[in-house]
């Protein structure tokens, strides 16, 4: 019989070759395939414990065989919450159900959700940096214009530069996505002076049309509306008369109880009150006299209108055509005004040259730049200068309030530089206040009177003008001093964006309180809120995109460079594409994670756990830490490139595999990930050690290095399937090689659970471990009878637990352990062992045992 350490050494000296004659054995083979066709399509707790075949292949790979029986019992560690450290399976203190549960997923390991965490930060992220970042763009696009401009010499030079094209565009609020080439360049070479121009034909002749239609329209609807401004009175009339009648009734009443005096008052106290009772009388006779007669009026305008007019059923219908014809002829002008500004600012001769330099006047760049700027909805730096320059070539020669009221930028202006930014602050409200008593001891001044909460910004205001309660400055004053100018200027420039900076707050919590109710791509574009704010993050205008272009990028396969969303050649669609979580069939669908969500957790865990096994609590905190760092990044991963190119994450996975990160180089990850794991003979099938194949199984690339959405509705993932059917072979590989030799078991055993030891508990829970403590150290059974903390520190003095951590310390222990089993147990010892004893016989001396048995790892 062969000794126990060269049984062992004939199994572990080509381990692949070990577990491959294992897996191939007939009963092992039939079996492991059984598992791998079967476990696919268990879809429930019940299924997979009723399948004796599965249950009991499962268990055994994770060395749960003796608990088999207890079915309950496993029930309650499969429906545990990993994710809950107080649930069932964390509870337990043996780590082999923890194993068992984390190799299986009866709960999708990944919930169906338009947006991760991850997702959800970065496009707030990307949301804020387009706001924040809206200026510097201005500013570049500005700077390169400015640039360019000057160099220009035909308008067909302007239109084929896409940059000043589009500036130029955004800057007249013409649509670049729907503009017509032929009528820009033909409104850009009109003589305004020319009644035969493009410009004077066409537009000129719509101007008209329009004029004239919404002029019809006006007319026509203008007595509509008296109809029904008259009818809305008539019915008030109505009520009001009787109302009036009634309370005159009930005074008449009063007056009459009162005569008898029912209180015995003083008979001039008495008829002072019927007097009042009377004039109140009078009072409501006369008001109702008057509505009498007002009624009349009325109904007789009606009847009249009546008489011209389309019924009044068919008013409301009538109103709203002709108000949307108003409309409508005023978006026409609006288009003729917009066309006939961009026609003047540009200087092109009738066939389209211009000599370089005088493409634009410095008054007309400086009024297409100031355009462009204030094109933006946000007021940028650049906007607010834009608006504190106008303000200030303004306010000197203003000699009125009324000047001020009735000039929109003026009063935006002062509302922002003095906190009064709300709808219920008007022009009028400004003028009000500017023209207030400036006395703050007068109780009937207008800031004393309405001011409210806001009455400290209503003093700041007035305080800032020198007009006279009139509205008109004195003689020899201004509307401003240069330090009231100051003053008011720096107070706006502090305040300029906090209406936009309060407006972006307000979206990001409205997104995300609102995000996770979207269930399908309707709900998306179906929700304004939503919809504006991803479209602004990834800087696409959602008044110029069509909602079904945005259904059509959300339900497009990432992975198919033929779908939808990569015909638009636009990485912004991409990218939103990328944000979401939508299937084909438009409904939220789990995320397309490198890692899933379970996944993540599991590595983490493991990550923590060996970084910290005997470290400190700052070592457990850097490792929490790196744990982070690698949840968010492993959302973001796309492909097996971008893993492999962050040297953070790979060395986290292969800590956490219990792999040096130092033994491995960057040839040998990419070539463990490019295999095809169901091949035998690919890379990572070649490899012994089975945790690169749990390893790359953990993922979720496909052949093409790109991350596919696995199949979720499977209660074992990847990694899972192939940790169990690894750890199957392993076992079988122990318990055939125990039925030989049990010492060799033993071997196997403790070098496979070696590395997991990280507390003299985790030898005492373990009976096996503890028995080859035992022999090595040579102790007696008995021991195991003294006290658990005392067998403990025994432990600790014998063994230096952080030498497990070490392969060849641990070889050196098993070499140990071989041979004082075979003593132990007077096992036939081969040739090979007289060279210990130095005798050349199979004997060994009583001394050469003592020798042993006082051993330490390493020893001497």
């Amino acid at each position: 019989m062969l000794s126990t350490y060269t049984s062992y050494n004939l199994i572990t000296r080509d381990m692949l070759t070990s577990l491959d004659r294992t897996a191939n054995e007939t009963v092992n083979a039939r079996d492991t395939a059984y598992y791998k066709e079967t476990i696919g399509k268990v879809t429930s707790v019940d299924e997979f414990l009723d399948d004796y075949r599965l249950y009991t292949y499962a268990m055994k790979a994770h060395g749960l065989e003796e608990m088999t029986y207890a079915k309950a019992f496993m029930r309650k560690v499969l429906e545990s919450d990993l994710s809950d450290a107080n649930s069932f399976v964390n509870l337990l203190t043996d780590e082999r159900y923890r194993t068992f549960a984390n190799a299986f997923s009866f709960e999708a390991s990944t919930a169906a959700t338009a947006q991760t965490e991850v997702q959800l930060d970065e496009i707030i992220g990307l949301y804020s940096s387009t706001a924040a970042n809206a200026g510097t763009a201005i500013k570049e696009e500005t700077r390169y214009y400015d640039a360019v401009i000057d160099g220009v010499t035909s308008v067909d030079q302007l239109l084929n530069n896409d940059r000043l094209r589009n500036y130029m565009l955004t800057a007249f609020g013409i649509n670049a996505d729907t503009y017509s080439r032929q009528t820009i360049r033909n409104v850009l070479t009109s003589d305004l002076d020319d009644p035969n121009s493009f410009f004077n034909t066409q537009f000129g002749g719509r101007a008209a049309d329009a004029l004239a239609a919404r002029q019809a329209a006006s007319d026509a609807l203008e007595p509509l509306e008296l109809r029904e401004s008259h009818l809305k009175r008539i019915t008030k009339l109505q009520t009001d008369i009787p109302a009036m009648q009634t309370r005159i009734t009930a005074l008449e009443a009063e007056i009459a109880t009162l005569s008898t005096n029912p209180n015995g008052l003083p008979a001039a106290e008495l008829e002072e009150i019927i007097d009042g009772k009377r004039a109140e009388i009078t009072l409501f006779q006369t008001r109702r006299a008057e509505y009498q007669t007002e009624l009349a009026d009325k109904q007789v305008a009606v009847a009249d209108l009546d008489a011209v007019l389309v019924p009044r059923s068919e008013a409301a219908a009538r109103i709203a055509a002709l108000k949307a014809e108003i409309a409508s002829q005023n978006g026409v002008l609006a288009n003729v005004d917009k066309y006939q500004v961009l026609a003047l600012a540009y200087n092109f001769e009738s066939d389209g040259t211009a000599v370089a330099g005088t493409v634009q006047t410095d008054s007309q760049k400086t009024s297409t730049k100031e355009l462009y700027t204030l094109s933006n909805p946000r007021v940028t730096t650049a906007a607010a200068l834009i608006h504190r320059d106008y303000f200030e070539s303004r306010i000197a020669s203003i000699t009125t309030t009324d000047e001020i009221a009735n000039d929109p930028r003026l009063v935006s202006y002062l509302k922002v530089a003095f906190g009064l930014d709300k709808p219920a602050v008007t022009n009028l409200t400004i003028r009000n206040i500017i023209e207030s008593d400036p006395d703050p001891n007068n109780p009937t001044s207008y800031i004393n009177l309405f001011g409210g909460s806001d009455k400290e910004q209503y003093k700041a205001l007035r305080a800032a003008f020198n007009f006279q309660q009139d509205g008109t400055l004195a003689p020899g004053d201004t509307p401003q001093t240069a330090a009231q100018t100051t003053t008011t200027a720096n107070n706006y420039m502090i305040r300029y964006n906090d209406v936009d900076d309060e407006a972006d707050e307000l979206a990001v919590n409205r997104f995300k309180s609102q995000i996770g109710a979207v269930k399908t791509v309707q709900d998306f574009v179906g929700e304004a809120t939503i919809y504006d704010f991803a479209l602004k993050a990834f800087g696409l205008d959602p008044a110029k995109v069509t909602p079904l272009t945005i259904k059509n990028v959300l339900k497009s396969d990432l992975n198919d460079p033929k779908s939808y969303v990569y015909q638009l050649k636009d990485e912004r669609y991409v990218e939103l594409a990328k944000a979401f979580n939508f299937g084909s069939d438009g409904n939220i669908t789990v995320p397309k994670l490198a890692q899933s969500e379970a996944e993540i957790l599991v590595m983490s865990r493991a990550y923590v756990v060996e970084k910290s096994r005997f470290g400190t609590e700052d070592d457990r905190t850097l490792a929490e830490e790196e744990a982070k760092y690698y949840s968010v990044q492993m959302q973001k991963v796309e492909s097996v490139k971008e893993f492999l190119a962050d040297p953070r994450l790979v060395a986290f996975v292969l800590t956490a595999n219990g792999i040096d990160p130092e033994s491995v180089d960057a040839e040998f990850m990419a070539k463990i990930f490019t295999s095809d794991l169901d091949d035998p003979k690919s890379f990572v099938n070649q490899q012994a050690d089975r945790d690169y194949r749990k390893l790359v199984a953990s993922f979720n690339f496909n052949a093409e290095g790109l991350v596919e959405r696995p199949d979720d509705a499977q209660i074992q993932s990847r990694r899972g399937i192939y940790e169990t059917l690894d750890s199957y072979v392993r076992q079988k590989l122990e318990e055939e090689a125990g039925n030989d030799n049990a010492g060799v078991r033993l071997a196997l055993y403790f070098e496979r659970k070696a590395e997991t030891i990280s507390s003299p508990y985790d030898l005492l829970a373990d009976d096996a471990l503890f028995e080859v403590f035992k022999t090595i150290y040579q102790l007696p059974d008995e021991i195991g009878s003294a006290d658990i903390d005392a067998q403990a520190s025994m432990i600790e003095r014998y063994l230096e637990l952080e030498d497990l951590q070490d392969p060849e310390k641990v070889s050196k222990m098993i070499v140990k352990f071989a041979v004082l089993y075979d003593l132990d147990n007077q096992t036939t010892v081969d040739p090979a062992l007289s060279v210990l004893n130095g005798t050349g016989s199979a004997g060994i001396s009583a001394d050469l045992m003592m020798s042993l048995a006082q051993l330490r790892t390493g020893g001497s």
